[in-house]
């Protein structure tokens, strides 16, 4: 397959290719979790590059080609073109941004959607370097998560979900979120932290605001308290001068 045009110096007639076909994500579920995959990279990734973060936009990677839809795709060292609703910038082309996403991920919600079959030979035949597949209620897993990295020969599954291109990897973690008690999938760091979420972050900085707060609070009360005993015991030593003198004595 013929590899991208990049830094294109005409622009390519997209209009007859669909950007948007108005059809819904699967379920509440799948929208909460795109959200989980997607916004901590905004709030929290630091990663000291550009990239994007898009869930459920088109990838496509030649005009003659129908598009991908990925749950959820990165793709480091691009930036979003300042124009988003142009035809144009509407999907994710790859002759636009001059290179494939780095990781696509999926998330199963029937037995029909080709995970492990048609969508990842899709990807793969466009060389996605990683490709994660989270089936939460395994109807095509044996288990939730199964990472794979493209080789030449086809995608090997990962034993450890980190990935290098990132500095990040991928964790199951059971709490809430936006209401809502799952098992999700979500990033970490490569000390198993988990990316926050912006009200995570939030939460994290008001704590640390407020034991920042009843610190200094603790110290001025033992530093108030402190002066309260010293100026007390000056004030007993005055009136002890006081009347030493008054009895006639002068101390030494």
């Amino acid at each position: 397959m013929a590899e991208p045009a990049h830094e294109l110096d005409f622009e390519l007639d997209v209009s007859h290719l669909v950007t948007e076909d108005d059809t819904p994500v699967d379920n509440p579920f799948q929208d909460k979790q795109m959200r989980l995959l997607t916004e901590p990279l905004y709030t929290s990734w630091n990663p000291g590059f550009d990239f994007v973060a898009m869930a459920d936009v088109g990838l496509y990677y030649s005009i003659n080609e129908n598009a991908l839809v990925p749950d959820v795709l990165v793709s480091t060292k691009v930036k979003l073109p300042e124009e988003l609703m142009k035809k144009r910038n509407r999907s994710y082309f790859v002759w636009e941004y001059g290179k494939v996403p780095d990781l696509v991920i999926e998330i199963v919600s029937n037995k029909e959607g080709g995970e492990l079959t048609s969508k990842r030979d899709g990807y793969l035949e466009r060389h996605v370097p990683f490709y994660v597949v989270f089936d939460p209620q395994l109807f095509v897993c044996e288990r939730q998560l199964r990472c794979f990295e493209y080789s030449p020969s086809g995608y090997v599954e990962m034993v450890q979900p980190f990935f290098s291109l990132l500095d990040l990897g991928l964790t199951l973690w059971k709490g809430e979120y936006e209401t809502y008690e799952a098992t999700w999938l979500r990033w970490c760091k490569v000390d198993k932290a988990l990316l926050a979420t912006g009200k995570e972050s939030s939460v994290a900085e008001k704590t640390r605001a407020d034991e920042e707060k009843a610190r200094a609070d603790s110290e001025k009360a033992r530093a108030d308290a402190e002066k309260a005993r010293a100026d007390e015991s000056d004030a007993a030593n005055a009136r002890l001068l006081e009347r030493l003198r008054a009895a006639g004595l002068e101390p030494g």
